[in-house]
């Protein structure tokens, strides 16, 4: 028994900390729970992880002429969930993040005769190569892997009502940090853009009903998604704060997603408010 406690209590725990993590902690610079946790030290090579859940409510505006020629307006609410660590690649200035979106929309025509609802769910991830000129403030750039799920329904079709969203891209991205303090209030501002450059997206024929679309194969309606038939972009912009020990986010989300292939046009362009929290996370072990 007495070897089985030892061998527990050596074994690795979370630490959340409070105060907001810029790209020096992120590399494996001091935390301030460190200072204070004196029975613990970090586990070696190991960088703290920044994990946010944010949730979101805006508007929208959405167009989709395999469906109707009108543009729709209406609500949004979502969620993202977000994670972001410091990697040992060229010299720990190479970060992996991912995030989890998911969008459900319910928006009417301008008539208000006809509804549309939405939901779709998004997952990308990627590296981004960071370059701090000043110690308070970080500068990254990379690229994201991503792929995009989804579906729209016209309550007052009768033929055709819904319209599947599939896609899949590679995209560029960057960003910046900004840490200060207001007072004795910690602070981080943050802002990201992601711009899709190349991929596949599904996209039916103007007039192709469903079981035309079953009977010739998916694989018939697949096509390149680029920025001259597909321009989309997604920016963030974030401020972090810390009240005792707790990291609260808000923040500012707009995602346009639009597209123009085979006679068919498409768009759904979001503006949202994020509020959520953030966690920072170090793996530690007993000195």
């Amino acid at each position: 028994m007495r070897y089985l406690a030892s061998v527990l209590s050596c074994l690795l725990t979370v630490v959340c900390s409070c105060a907001p993590v810029g790209a020096q902690a992120l590399r494996g610079g001091p935390l301030p729970m460190l200072a204070e946790q004196t029975a613990y030290e970090p586990v070696p090579g190991r960088s703290p992880t920044a994990r946010a859940f944010l949730l979101g409510i805006g508007r929208t505006n959405q167009l989709d002429t395999y469906l109707s020629p009108m543009e729709y307006t209406g609500t949004e609410v979502s969620f993202l969930m977000q994670s972001e660590r410091m990697t040992k690649l060229a010299k720990r200035h190479i970060s992996f993040q991912s995030t989890f979106q998911g969008v459900f929309t319910s928006a009417d025509n301008p008539a208000e005769t006809a509804t549309y609802t939405g939901g779709r769910l998004a997952y990308d991830a990627g590296w981004h190569y960071n370059y701090s000129p000043f110690s308070n403030f970080n500068l990254k750039g990379g690229a994201l892997i991503g792929t995009d799920l989804g579906f729209l329904y016209n309550d007052r079709n009768g033929n055709n009502p819904a319209q599947g969203r599939f896609s899949a891209d590679v995209s560029l991205s960057a960003g910046a940090d900004y840490s200060y303090r207001l007072g004795h209030l910690p602070m981080q501002l943050h802002y990201q853009a992601d711009l899709p450059m190349i991929g596949l997206m599904f996209c039916p024929e103007f007039g192709e009903s469903y079981y035309e679309i079953s009977q010739n194969g998916v694989g018939h309606d697949i096509v390149c998604a680029h920025p001259g038939n597909a321009l989309s972009l997604r920016q963030m912009l974030m401020m972090d704060f810390c009240l005792k020990r707790i990291t609260l986010r808000v923040g500012y989300l707009c995602d346009i997603r639009q597209s123009n292939a085979r006679d068919l046009k498409y768009h759904d362009v979001s503006h949202s408010f994020m509020f959520g929290i953030v966690r920072h996370f170090q793996m530690m072990k007993r000195k």
